[in-house]
């Protein structure tokens, strides 16, 4: 059987090279190239989700693919994807870097200028570490299936839109139906979710910031198990503490939550801090919460051209909820449509906080009447956004897309 090599390189001479020495290779079936991480994981989530088999044995990554650094990205396509071998070309051959692309999860590193002989070595070792490792899980195809848990940020227009009980009561519906889900509350100064479901935990976010390796066990003693079955992991109490949550770690902490549920919510909250917009990068749907007055249709435009401009995500990737609709109101969900340039979601969530205010003031959110129109049309959403069991969006899922990790050294911008 040929072995199937994926190349991702970014640069179209290095393109050449490898193709045409990959070509070369004895029983080798280089299939066509990606030219960033995007695309990469992507193509990889694609074939996961028609068959296991469908999968390269190994994936080639160069050093300079972009727009995830090669690093992160193999630790992305190691975490998602274990049963394919991924080898690093790079031209710094170091002990150092040869031990960090050990650790994020290569097996194997190749020296530039490309050698036939040793691309040779390598590809055939990688390809019989995955052959071997798939005929050894046998049937767990589980294992494999690489797509992972859909991840769904819900950020709000300005404050107050509704976007935390948009974000609780999705992943409640998600749980309801028979998904495992968990919910992140990344808005890292003022998030309110352990209030809203009266949660007293002294674990949060930030105990994982630090950590480079989250392992199993790790993750399980910073979530807080709901008596609903959610999965919580929350904000820290000292709202200062939130920068400790870097745009890395908040990668690495929804991977890791990723790899363990099915549905993945992320309250991101109104501001946009380097970690919500990392995450909001990687969603396979992002959900913006307005209400319709000016105001806070103006902030929903404001932040869907920041993210733009910043290169978080495209109008047209996101999805904005409507929230307090009434049939009077002036401004309706395709005005909203019109003036911000995104997807509407076709649920909107009725004007009737007279439902809500009971359980919010008493912090059981959780408990709404199940008879309510506010429940009613957030779970209504849910299944439209196919994360209630047994429903599907293909117009909000894109594979499990995975976006450029920003450095966000523009931070002026993130104060406009």
């Amino acid at each position: 059987m040929p072995t199937r090599i994926l190349p991702a390189v970014g640069d179209t001479d290095a393109v050449r090279s490898l193709t045409t020495l990959l070509s070369q290779l004895p029983d080798a079936e280089p299939v066509t190239p990606v030219t960033d991480s995007t695309q990469l994981i992507d193509t990889l989530a694609r074939l996961a989700s028609e068959s296991i088999d469908e999968l390269p044995e190994v994936v080639v990554v160069h050093e300079r693919i972009g727009p995830v650094p090669a690093l992160e990205l193999i630790r992305e396509v190691a975490l998602r994807f274990p049963a394919v071998g991924v080898i690093l070309v790079t031209s710094d051959v170091s002990p150092g870097l040869f031990q960090a692309a050990m650790d994020y999860g290569a097996r194997g590193l190749i020296a530039l200028p490309l050698g036939y002989e040793e691309l040779a070595t390598r590809v055939h070792a990688v390809a019989q570490w995955s052959v071997g490792v798939r005929r050894h899980l046998g049937a767990a195809t589980d294992v494999f299936t690489g797509v992972g848990g859909t991840v769904v940020t819900v950020s709000g227009a300005k404050g107050g839109v509704g976007a935390t009980t948009t974000a609780i009561q999705l992943a409640l519906a998600a749980q309801a139906s028979g998904r495992s889900a968990a919910l992140l509350d990344l808005d890292l100064q003022t998030g309110d979710i352990a209030s809203y479901l009266d949660v007293q935990f002294r674990r949060s976010v930030v105990d994982l910031a630090a950590i480079t390796d989250i392992s199993p066990r790790v993750l399980a003693d910073a979530v807080f198990p709901h008596d609903t079955g959610l999965a919580l992991l929350l904000a820290p109490g000292e709202g200062e503490r939130g920068e400790e949550v870097t745009e890395r770690a908040a990668r690495q902490i929804v991977s890791a939550l990723r790899s363990r549920y099915e549905v993945v919510v992320v309250d991101c909250g109104a501001q946009l801090s380097g970690a919500g917009a990392a995450v909001v990068e990687m969603a396979d749907t992002a959900l913006l919460v307005t209400t319709p007055d000016v105001v806070a249709v103006r902030g929903a435009k404001r932040a869907v051209r920041m993210w733009d401009r910043l290169q978080v995500r495209k109008a047209e990737e996101t999805t904005v909820v409507v929230n307090r609709h009434s049939r009077g109101t002036e401004i309706q969900p395709a005005l909203i449509q019109k003036i911000t340039g995104t997807g509407v979601a076709a649920t909107v969530i009725p004007a009737n906080f007279k439902e809500l205010q009971g359980a919010v003031d008493a912090g059981r959110v959780h408990e709404l009447d199940a008879k309510g129109t506010v429940k009613q049309a957030l779970w209504t959403l849910a299944g439209e956004l196919g994360l209630v069991k047994g429903t599907e969006s293909n117009s909000h899922r894109n594979g499990g897309r995975e976006r450029g990790s920003l450095a966000f050294r523009r931070r002026k911008e993130l104060g406009r």
